[in-house]
């Protein structure tokens, strides 16, 4: 699957990392209902969550770049 851009709103937790809690597709804005995973890579930062909608999506965040993808989507 080609990397679709996507608007990320985040939240810092107690260690001041950030996960995402909403994300915006087209126009579509997605509340996060769920973090179901995270995991790190060299450069970038993983999030597995579960949308408001009830799909689960995976969201890459580029670090150096400071970018957002959406790498996976299943319904």
């Amino acid at each position: 699957m080609t990397e679709i851009p996507v608007t990320v709103e985040c939240y810092a937790g107690h260690r001041g990392e950030q996960a995402p809690r909403a994300f915006t597709l087209g126009e579509q804005r997605i509340e996060v209902a769920e973090l179901l995973d995270a995991w790190l890579a060299p450069d970038h930062r993983y999030f597995k969550v579960k949308g408001a909608d009830g799909h689960t999506y995976v969201l890459r965040h580029d670090v150096p770049g400071d970018r957002w993808e959406l790498t996976m989507y299943r319904h």
